[in-house]
């Protein structure tokens, strides 16, 4: 119960490694706020964590919208007057194309959900974590950050912008008691990697559950004296 009575939001919940993360906390005893567009997925989920006795509510939004992510940060607060844990993990990842070959809607569609969304929410939930001078963020990067390659459209670059913005909020915010981490889960089998990887079977890759432990320890107190750190699970 490393994670006992805290409360998390976990966007991106409805599958893959959100939907593994939202699980392995409500396990450790968190009361999770599972993000996502498909309700019956989230329903799903919700009743597996019930199984086990966790605690888990959902909420249907488009993180892409500013006025959905005021709407989680707000229905959050409404209903356990506090938020101890984010974690910034819905992604999009487009098209494999050359940037000559990346349309700008698509471009604005990968950074709306991969960092804008990253920025809103973590300003919103940051303004509440001030209050308590507590408070752990947590974003999703990528491997092609450290290791760019050619055809990653839009991805790469939202990534990158992640992980800047891990950065700067580490050290805005470590007076605040609050810390700011981010994990490049490794290539896991998702939807997301599949898509990306199309020439390797999908069993090649490794369950979310293997990551799970990596947001666990980010969320808990056991990493009260981390931030602005980046963890790769082989």
């Amino acid at each position: 119960m490393r994670l006992k009575d805290k409360i998390a939001i976990i966007t991106g919940a409805s599958r893959g490694i959100g939907r593994a993360v939202a699980y392995k906390y409500a396990i450790e005893g968190s009361k999770v706020v599972a993000v996502a567009r498909d309700g019956a997925l989230l329903d799903s989920l919700l009743a597996e964590i019930s199984k086990e006795a966790g605690r888990a509510t959902k909420i249907l939004a488009d993180i892409t919208r500013e006025e959905e992510c005021q709407r989680i940060i707000e229905t959050t607060m409404s209903l356990y007057g506090r938020i101890d844990i984010l974690v910034n993990n819905a992604g999009f990842l487009g098209s494999r194309n050359d940037i000559t070959s990346t349309n700008a809607e698509e471009w604005r569609r990968v950074f709306e959900t991969n960092t804008n969304s990253t920025f809103i929410l973590s300003k919103l939930a940051a303004i509440k974590m001030k209050e308590r001078k507590s408070g752990s963020i947590i974003n999703l990067t990528s491997g092609v950050v450290r290791n760019p390659q050619p055809k990653w459209g839009a991805y790469l670059p939202s990534k990158f912008a992640v992980e800047g913005l891990t950065l700067m909020l580490a050290q805005e915010l470590r007076g605040d008691g609050i810390r700011v981490n981010m994990v490049d889960p490794g290539r896991t089998n998702t939807d997301m990697i599949v898509k990306a990887f199309p020439e390797i079977p999908r069993n090649n890759f490794k369950s979310p559950d293997d990551v799970v432990e990596a947001f666990v320890f980010l969320a808990s107190d056991e990493s009260r004296l981390v931030t602005g750190t980046r963890i790769s699970v082989i």
